[in-house]
């Protein structure tokens, strides 16, 4: 690895402005801005992969988006191209169809001739796997205030092929009090929880209510593609079991949680393929896999995936976690929502799904009106379960559509 100036990582880029250069680069909120300037600037067009990219990364003329999760700086942009992919099927992604050209990372400083990719391992490992056997450019900027993580997190020098020393502030995401309706939600989703469970929660003010809910349990683990704020509340409680590592891919958050996870040796960060495969998902015991949906069908699909007729997000670890919960010991897969969807003014327990499925064959979902259990229940009793917790208004609906159906008796 060698420590450069802007020039120097410049003229790298530079060479690849005659083709256009698939670029991936840290997603969600660990862009590595300052080196994402630098490759805009010096290439006419390129592609840029970033996962749940957030506000600030280009969108203009000669930059093609293309993730197989959606983030808000990318979600209206005319450039964009979804790739509709499982979380944990995404590094074979680099492999097969979307090899990479250049990585961006962002790391630590170098320590005993490594850097840790901090809060933000996810998919990168893959990616400077595949860089590297193609003779592709990995790009790093350092950064002190990135917090040291282990497990994959850790990367050699020998992997990195230039380095930028850049020392600004992490990105967080901008903090949100729960509503009384999320923490309605919450407190029922936490009933289901049992004591010494395998946790996994999804994005979203319903997951981070269910946390809250969580201080009173003890012994619970957590084994999750991410983890945000939430968990320093459970520390906090004494939830947590004290001899268990917390297992996730990536984390963002506040200050506060950035400098909790920095060297503590609870903290394992591991790469997608890992924390997402199903297969090793079902040996957490009692594994909860607690996530969110847009709406929800009577048949008990689930579409967080799209939303007013075009792409939203995508799938995310969600059917990861679904697959892998249901075959767990003791696990359970919730899908958490309200029962109304208050700017698009409808119910978000629907007859049939209009667009895509992100999940299915779900243990429970949720909503503030109860619980409604979905597997292993006969399809009519799915349906009228779901009625159940749907809102008041929507329910005469909903059963004339489940008679429609053949759903209701």
């Amino acid at each position: 690895m060698r420590v450069v100036g802007e020039d120097a990582v410049t003229r790298e880029f530079e060479r690849l402005a005659t083709g256009t250069p698939r670029v991936v680069t840290a997603g969600n909120f660990a862009t590595p801005m300052t080196l994402l300037g630098l490759v805009d600037g010096a290439l006419p067009q390129y592609r840029l992969f970033a996962l749940n990219g957030q506000p600030g990364l280009p969108d203009r003329a000669g930059v093609i988006h293309e993730t197989p999760f959606v983030g808000l700086g990318v979600r209206r942009s005319d450039r964009l191209e979804y790739i509709p992919a499982r979380l944990s099927l995404v590094p074979q992604l680099f492999a097969q169809t979307h090899m990479p050209d250049v990585v961006l990372l962002h790391t630590t400083t170098p320590r005993d001739g490594r850097v840790s990719l901090g809060i933000e391992v996810n998919v990168l490992p893959a990616a400077v796997e595949r860089a590297r056997q193609r003779g592709g450019l990995v790009v790093a900027q350092m950064n002190p205030r990135m917090p040291w993580t282990f497990g994959d997190a850790e990367l050699s020098l020998d992997l990195v092929d230039l380095a930028l020393e850049v020392d600004e502030p992490l990105q967080s995401p901008m903090p949100r009090p729960p509503s009384r309706l999320a923490e309605a939600i919450g407190a029922r989703v936490a009933a289901l929880v049992p004591q010494g469970a395998s946790l996994q929660l999804g994005i979203g003010a319903v997951p981070d209510a269910v946390l809250e809910s969580l201080r009173g349990h003890r012994g619970l683990r957590l084994w999750s593609e991410m983890f945000s704020d939430g968990v320093l509340a459970l520390r906090d409680a004494g939830a947590l079991a004290e001899s268990e590592r917390l297992v996730a891919s990536f984390l963002f958050g506040s200050p506060e949680l950035y400098a909790w996870v920095h060297r503590n040796p609870r903290v394992w960060m591991l790469r997608t393929e890992v924390t997402n495969d199903p297969g090793r998902i079902a040996r957490q015991p009692a594994m909860t896999a607690i996530n969110s949906a847009l709406e929800v069908d009577l048949f008990g699909q689930a579409n967080a995936s799209w939303a007013g007729g075009r792409i939203h997000s995508g799938f995310g670890g969600q059917s990861d976690f679904v697959v892998g919960a249901l075959h767990a010991a003791g696990g359970s897969a919730v899908i958490a929502l309200p029962a109304w969807h208050p700017k698009a003014d409808k119910s978000t327990i629907v007859g049939v799904l209009d667009g895509p499925v992100t999940s299915f064959q779900h243990s429970w979902v949720v909503t503030e009106y109860g619980a409604a259990a979905i597997w292993p229940e006969t399809s009519t009793q799915q349906a009228s379960n779901l009625i159940a917790v749907a809102h008041p208004r929507a329910r005469a609906a909903l059963k004339a559509e489940a008679q429609r159906r053949s759903l209701v008796r």
